[in-house]
C-alpha cells in the first residue's frame, strides 16, 4: 500500500514490471503506487497490474506545505511534510491529478507541494494516511507535542471524511518509529481513526538495499564512505509478504486487516477514461470525412503535375483507408496547423512516413510529391494495423514557440501541454556514477568506459558477452569487477525528467481530468505521462520540432529580399541545379544540412550526386550499420560493380538504389513480392527484425520460406534473400523521411551555392550562441573569402547582417550587452541618428540601462572603433563618459535642454571632449579582448602565421574531434583559453581543464592530476601549444548528448612564427636554407629585419624545429646571400645554421606541396 517506483527519482529502486511480478509471486491481490509528489508511472503501473490480475491502487506520497504552498522558509520541516493519498474512484483519480498538477505548477519549491487548502478543495474521492516519520503528525510526536499531533490528525479526519483517513503504522526497526508508536495508537483510539499497517517499500527485496544506497548517493552527489550522508539506516524498506507484515504487527491485527479494507475501498477504472481530440473547423453541412474528401479532390490537380488515373486511384484508396480508420479529423487539424504557419510566413517541413501520403500532399500538409519519389502510404497508415497516424512537423526553431502559442490560444491552455521525457542511465553513465559513488578517480571510469562501445542501447551485460577486452578487464581486476557489478544494479533506471524536444499533446477536454501535469525546465506545464503512454490513452500527440536549418532557410530568404530585392520561394527552386550539385561534388558542404560531417563530405565527394534521389540514399546510408554499404552503392552507380538483385521481382524495387537495400520500404516490398506477405505481416517482420526478436523471426522465417516456395523461388535463393534483408530491416531508413531530409539538404546547398554571403550570415545568426559552431563558420567564410567584419554601433543589427560582399557581426553576439539593450540601442539609433563619440553613446544609452560593463563590452568587441580612438583609449574614459551622461541627463531633466529653442537636438550643440590617445593595444591584447566578449577572434587570430605549421603538427583539427571514437589518439595544435584548475575531492591533488582552439573550432582538454603535476605550469591562457592525448566520450549527468573531450598526455609550447608572408617562389637563383632549433620573439624580429634589408634573387627556406618535428617554411621573400648576410644570420638567431642550395635543387624544392 506504500510503494515507491523508480519514478521517485533516484529514491525508489523498484522497476514497475518487477514490482508487479514480485507482488504476484507473493500472492498479493492488490498493489499500490505512491511515488513522492508525482504520478509519472501511474498508467504503466495500472496496465501492468491489470495484465497480472492484480488490483492497482493509484496514489501518491504528496509533499504538504503546512504553512501554505506559496510560502518558502528554507527549512524542510516547515516547507514540506509527507502525506499518503490513494484514489477511491474516478473522481478521486481526477482530484489526485489536479493536486499533483497544482503541486508542480504552483507549489514547487525544491519539490512539488500541496497544502491544506487544496486538500479541502480536492479531497473528494481520496483516502489519506498519516504516512512516515516525515509526516506532520510524526514530526509533532517526535518533538513530544502530542497536542499538535492530535490537532493535525483531527484536521485530516475532517478533510477526508469519516472512514477515509487512517493512522499509518510502519516498522522498519527504527528507534524513532518504536518511540512514537504508542502515541499513534493513542491518537487512533482517542479520535476514532482506524489504523493501517504499511511497509515503505523503496526496493524490491532485502538484498536490493545496497543498490538503493547507490541510487541515494547518485541523487545527493555523495560517496558511500561518507558516514554522515543521507541513508536508510536499516535493510527493511522492501516489498514484504503478508506473513512478514503479520509478524511485525501481531499486536495490532486490525491494522493488517484494514490494509485489505483500504484496497477494497479503491475501485478506479481508467480504461474508459479517454479524452477525445478537438474538432477541426468545418463549413456548415460538412462532416470531417466529407470535407477532407472535398478538399483533397479539389486540390489534387493543382498539386500533381501529371494527375493521371493512377493518381486518382491512389487518392481514393488513401481517403477510404483514412475514413475506415476514423482519422479524418486528425488530417484536417494538422492542415489547420500547416495553413497557419504558411499564413504567418513560418517555414515548416514534415518528417517521417507522413510524406508518403498523397492526401497529405494534396491538402497542403506536406510539400513532397509521394508519386514522384515512389513513397509508400502504407508505411504511414497501414489498413491492417490501425494506430494513430503520426505527422511530425518541423518549424523554424526561432518561431516554434509561436506555433505552440497558436495551438494553446486556439484550444485553450488547459487543453494543451508539452510532454515529459525521462532520461535513464546508460551503460557508461552507470559506470561513471557508480565509480564516483565508490570514491574512485575519474580516470578509473574512463578506463572502463573506453572498453564499452558507443552502440545505441548497449548494456553492460551485452558488452561483457561481445567485447573481449571488456570481459578480460572485468575478470582480471577486482576493483573494476566491483564497479561493474554495482553499476548493473542501477543501469537503465530513470535518472531525471525533462521536456520532450518536440512533443505536444492537444485534448478536446481539460487535460487534468485525464493526465496530471508537471513542471518543465522553465516552469511551463508538461504532461506527467510520457509520449508512449499518451498515445496508448488515445490523446492527440503532435511533434512540433524546432529545426535551426529551417531558421537558416527563412533568414536567408529575408536577407536576400532586403539586400538584393529578390523574393525567393524556397519551395519553387529547381531541384536539378548544376551549380548546386557541382558544389556538393567538390565536398563543399560546411553548413549544408545533413552533409557537413567529415565522413559524409568524403562520401559525397566520391558519389558526386546528380539528383535528390541520390542525396536521399546517402542520407539513409550514412548511419551506423548501413554506412559500410556506401562504397558498394557508389561502385554500382559508376559501373565498377554489377548490382545483384537475387530475384527478378526485386529488380524494380532495388533498381533506384543500384541493388543496395537502403530503405525499410524496400524490405517491406521485397517480402511482399517474393513471399506474398500481406502488409500487416510485412510490418510484423520489420518490427521483429528491428528488435532482433529471435522467436518471432524464427516463426516468420518459416512463413517466408513457405511463401517463397509458393511463388517459385528456390529455397537456396530464398534463404539468401532473407540473409540479405535481415540486417537491413533493423537500421534501414524510412524512405519518406530520407527524401524529406534530402530535399532540405538540397535547399540549403542551393542557397549556399547561389547566395553564399546571405546564407553564411543566416547560419552565423542561427548559431550565434554556440561558440564552437561560430568558429567553424567563420573559418568557412575565410575559406570562401567572405570578409567577416567586427560589430559596429552604427552599422550592426541585432544579428549578423550583410554589407555588400561582407558579413557584419550583430550586436547581440557581444557578451554582456544583452538583447534588450541591443534593441534599445538600435531603436535609439533609428530615432535620433548615428553615434559619433563615446560620451554621446553613454549620454544616449545610460537612461536605457547602459552600464560600465555594457560600454566596455562594446569597446572590446570593436563596435566603437569607427570613432577613431583605439580601444585602450576608449576603455580609459568609460567612467568619465558615464559621469558626463549623468550630468547631461540631470540638466536635461531640469529643463536645460537647449539654448536654441524647444525643438533643437541636444546632440547638435553639445561638444564632446577630445580623448588623448593611450598606447594602442598590441595584437595579443586585441585578440584577447575579442575572444572575451565575442567568443571568437575577428580582426586577427593568435594562430595567424602558424597556418602552414598546423597541418604538419596535427593529426586532427579541433573541429573534427566529434567524429572520433572514444580512446582515439590525437595530436593537435592551437591556442589555449578558459584555463580552470581545481582540487580533486578524493586526493586533494590539482587537475585542470582548458579549451584548445584552431581555425576549425575548439575542443575541451582535461589535464588529470598526474599529468598536471608534470605539465601544469605550461598550461596558460593565450599560449599556442601542441598537445597529444586521447579522445574521451563523457555522458552528461542529465543525459542527452555526450561531451567529447581530449585527455592530455603531452604538451609543447610553440615559439612565435616569423612575421613574414608564407609562399613558395617559382624561380630563383638558389635558396638560402636557415635551420632554427630555438628562438625568442626578439630573435625572430631581428632575423625578419635582417632578411628584409638584404633583397636579392635567392629564395628562402626556414627549417624550424617544432616539438620533435622539423617543419619547412618558404617565406615570400628573396634575398642576396652576399654582403655579409650569411655571417650575420647566426648573430641574429644564436644557434642558427645556414647553407646555400643550387638553382636546380631550389626548383625541385619550390614545387613541393
Amino acid at each position: 500500500m506504500h510503494n515507491h517506483t523508480e519514478f521517485s527519482l533516484l529514491d525508489g529502486a523498484n522497476r514497475i514490471p518487477a514490482m508487479v511480478g514480485r507482488a504476484k509471486e507473493l500472492g498479493m491481490d492488490s498493489l499500490a503506487i505512491t511515488d513522492h509528489g508525482v504520478m509519472f508511472g501511474v498508467m504503466e503501473f495500472y496496465w501492468a497490474c491489470k495484465e497480472a490480475g492484480i488490483k492497482p491502487l493509484i496514489g501518491m506520497e504528496a509533499y504538504v506545505a503546512p504553512n501554505g504552498r506559496k510560502k518558502r522558509s528554507g527549512r524542510e520541516d516547515n516547507d514540506r511534510a509527507h502525506l499518503l493519498l490513494l484514489a477511491k474512484n474516478l473522481e478521486g483519480y481526477r482530484n489526485l491529478c489536479k493536486l499533483a498538477t497544482i503541486a508542480a505548477l504552483e507549489g514547487f519549491y525544491s519539490k512539488p507541494r500541496i497544502d491544506h487548502e487544496l486538500l479541502r478543495q480536492y479531497g473528494a474521492g481520496l483516502i489519506g494516511t498519516s504516512t512516515c516519520l516525515s509526516s506532520e503528525i510524526c514530526r509533532a510526536l517526535l518533538r513530544e507535542d502530542y497536542v499538535q499531533a492530535n490537532h493535525i490528525a483531527g484536521m485530516y479526519k475532517e478533510i477526508f471524511g469519516e472512514g477515509n483517513y487512517f493512522i499509518e503504522l510502519q516498522d522498519h526497526r527504527l528507534a524513532e518509529q518504536e518511540r512514537i508508536r504508542p502515541q499513534l495508537l493513542r491518537l487512533s483510539k482517542e479520535l476514532d481513526i482506524p489504523l493501517v499497517a504499511t511497509n515503505d517499500a523503496h526496493y524490491l527485496c532485502k538484498t536490493d538495499h545496497d543498490s538503493h544506497e547507490l541510487l541515494l548517493c547518485i541523487q545527493t552527489n555523495d560517496v558511500l564512505s561518507n558516514s554522515k550522508r543521507m541513508k536508510f539506516n536499516t535493510r527493511e524498506f522492501y516489498l514484504k509478504s503478508q506473513e512478514e507484515m503479520e509478524a511485525l504487527f501481531a499486536d495490532v491485527p486490525e491494522a493488517i486487516g484494514n490494509t485489505g479494507y483500504v484496497a477494497d475501498m479503491c475501485e478506479v477504472e481508467l480504461a474508459a477514461n479517454r479524452a477525445g481530440m478537438p474538432l477541426p473547423e468545418l463549413p456548415e453541412g460538412e462532416t470531417p470525412g466529407s470535407y477532407l474528401r472535398k478538399v483533397a479532390t479539389e486540390s489534387l490537380p493543382r498539386r500533381v503535375q501529371e494527375c493521371d488515373e493512377a493518381a486518382w486511384e491512389r487518392l481514393k484508396f488513401e481517403l477510404d483507408v483514412i475514413e475506415s480508420t476514423g482519422f479524418e479529423s486528425y488530417f484536417l487539424l494538422v492542415r489547420e496547423f500547416a495553413n497557419y504557419a504558411r499564413e504567418q510566413g513560418i517555414h515548416y517541413g514534415v518528417r517521417g512516413s507522413a510524406a508518403g501520403s498523397l492526401v497529405s500532399y494534396a491538402i497542403g500538409i506536406t510539400e513532397v510529391d509521394p508519386l514522384h519519389y515512389d513513397l509508400t502510404f502504407e508505411r504511414f497508415l497501414n489498413p491492417e494495423r490501425v494506430s494513430m497516424p503520426d505527422i511530425d512537423m518541423d518549424f523554424e526553431d526561432a518561431r516554434r514557440e509561436e506555433m505552440i502559442q497558436y495551438v494553446t490560444d486556439k484550444y485553450g491552455s488547459e487543453r494543451v501541454a508539452q510532454i515529459v521525457t525521462f532520461g535513464t542511465m546508460g551503460a557508461k553513465a552507470a559506470i561513471r556514477d557508480t565509480s564516483r559513488v565508490l570514491g574512485k578517480p575519474p580516470q578509473e571510469a574512463d578506463r572502463i568506459c573506453k572498453c564499452i562501445p558507443n552502440t545505441p542501447g548497449i548494456t553492460l551485460e551485452k558488452a561483457l558477452e561481445e567485447i573481449a577486452e571488456f570481459k578480460q578487464l572485468v575478470a582480471s581486476d577486482p576493483e573494476v569487477r566491483e564497479i561493474v557489478d554495482k553499476a548493473k544494479s542501477v543501469e537503465g533506471r530513470v535518472r531525471h525528467c525533462g521536456v520532450h524536444a518536440a512533443g505536444l499533446v492537444i485534448s478536446g477536454e481539460p487535460l487534468v481530468e485525464y493526465v496530471p501535469l508537471y513542471r518543465g525546465n522553465e516552469g511551463q506545464p508538461i504532461t506527467a505521462f510520457e509520449m508512449g503512454v499518451l498515445e496508448k490513452m488515445g490523446l492527440l500527440k503532435m511533434d512540433f520540432l524546432g529545426l535551426s536549418n529551417l531558421t537558416v532557410l527563412a533568414q536567408t530568404v529575408r536577407i536576400v529580399a532586403e539586400t538584393r530585392g529578390e523574393h525567393l520561394d524556397i519551395g519553387s527552386i529547381p531541384l536539378d541545379d548544376e551549380a548546386t550539385f557541382e558544389m556538393l561534388g567538390r565536398g563543399d558542404t560546411t553548413g549544408v544540412f545533413q552533409l557537413e560531417s567529415p565522413g559524409m563530405r568524403r562520401h559525397i565527394q566520391e558519389l558526386k550526386p546528380r539528383n535528390v534521389k541520390e542525396l536521399s540514399a546517402m542520407v539513409a546510408l550514412f548511419r551506423p550499420g548501413p554506412i559500410k554499404h556506401i562504397p558498394e552503392y557508389i561502385d554500382a552507380k559508376y559501373g565498377r560493380k554489377k548490382p545483384e538483385f537475387l530475384d527478378d521481382r526485386m529488380q524494380p524495387i532495388l533498381e533506384e538504389t543500384y541493388g543496395v537495400i537502403v530503405y525499410q520500404d524496400q524490405v517491406l516490398k521485397s517480402v511482399r513480392a517474393v513471399a506474398g506477405f500481406t502488409l500487416g505481416k510485412a510490418d510484423l517482420l520489420r518490427k521483429a527484425m528491428s528488435k532482433k526478436d529471435k522467436s518471432a523471426l524464427d516463426a516468420l522465417l518459416e512463413d517466408f520460406l513457405k511463401g517463397c516456395a509458393a511463388n517459385g523461388v528456390e529455397q537456396r535463393v530464398a534463404k539468401k534473400i532473407w540473409t540479405r534483408l535481415e540486417p537491413f530491416a533493423g537500421y534501414a531508413f524510412n524512405k519518406a523521411h530520407a527524401v524529406c531530409y534530402a530535399i532540405l539538404a538540397y535547399q540549403t546547398a542551393y542557397l549556399k551555392a547561389h547566395y553564399p554571403v546571405e546564407y553564411m550570415a543566416a547560419l552565423l545568426g542561427a548559431y550565434m550562441e554556440k561558440e564552437d559552431r561560430v568558429i567553424t563558420l567563420i573559418d568557412e567564410c575565410r575559406r570562401q573569402k567572405i570578409p567577416v567584419l567586427q560589430p559596429s554601433i552604427n552599422r550592426s543589427g541585432i544579428s549578423f547582417g550583410v554589407e555588400g560582399s561582407a558579413i557584419r557581426f550583430g550586436l547581440a553576439a557581444i557578451k554582456g550587452v544583452g538583447t534588450g539593450m541591443v534593441s534599445s540601442l538600435i531603436e535609439e539609433r533609428e530615432a535620433n541618428g548615428p553615434f559619433r563619440h563615446l560620451y554621446e553613446v553613454a549620454e544616449r544609452l545610460k537612461p536605457m540601462g547602459a552600464t560600465k560593463p555594457v560600454l566596455e563590452a562594446l569597446i572590446k568587441a570593436g563596435a566603437l572603433d569607427e570613432f577613431g580612438q583605439n580601444r585602450l583609449t576608449l576603455l580609459g574614459y568609460v567612467d568619465g563618459a558615464l559621469s558626463f551622461a549623468d550630468s547631461a541627463n540631470r540638466d536635461r531633466n531640469a529643463g536645460q535642454v537647449s539654448l536654441f529653442g524647444e525643438g533643437e537636438q541636444v546632440a547638435d550643440v553639445v561638444h564632446y571632449p577630445e580623448l588623448p590617445e593611450a598606447e594602442p593595444p598590441d595584437r595579443a591584447q586585441l585578440t584577447s579582448m575579442e575572444k572575451e566578449v565575442l567568443g571568437v577572434y575577428v580582426s586577427d587570430h593568435p594562430l595567424r602565421g602558424y597556418e602552414r605549421l598546423l597541418p604538419q603538427m596535427s593529426t586532427h583539427r579541433c573541429g573534427a574531434i566529434t567524429e572520433l571514437d572514444d580512446g582515439t589518439p590525437v595530436r593537435m595544435a592551437g591556442v589555449v583559453s578558459n584555463v580552470r584548475t581545481l582540487v580533486t575531492k578524493r586526493t586533494g591533488e590539482k587537475m585542470a581543464s582548458f579549451r584548445l582552439e584552431d581555425f576549425s573550432g575548439q575542443v575541451g582538454v582535461i589535464v588529470f592530476a598526474k599529468t598536471f603535476a608534470k605539465l601544469g605550469d605550461q598550461v596558460e591562457n593565450d599560449t599556442v601549444v601542441q598537445v597529444e592525448g586521447a579522445v574521451m566520450h563523457r555522458e552528461r549527468r542529465n543525459g542527452g548528448e555526450k561531451d567529447i573531450e581530449v585527455r592530455l598526455d603531452q604538451l609543447q609550447r610553440l615559439d612565435p612564427p616569423l612575421d613574414l608572408d608564407l609562399a613558395s617562389p617559382d624561380s630563383m637563383a638558389g635558396t638560402v636554407v636557415i635551420q632554427i632549433s630555438r628562438a625568442t620573439e626578439a630573435d625572430l624580429k631581428r632575423l625578419s629585419k635582417l632578411l628584409a634589408d638584404h633583397p636579392g634573387d635567392y629564395g628562402l627556406r626556414l627549417d624550424v624545429l617544432v616539438g620533435k618535428q622539423v617543419v619547412p617554411i618558404f617565406p615570400a621573400l628573396t634575398v642576396d646571400p652576399q654582403d655579409g648576410l650569411l655571417r650575420r644570420i647566426p648573430k641574429a638567431v644564436p644557434g642558427a645554421e645556414v647553407t646555400v642550395m643550387s638553382a636546380d635543387e631550389s626548383k625541385a624544392l619550390a614545387h613541393r606541396p
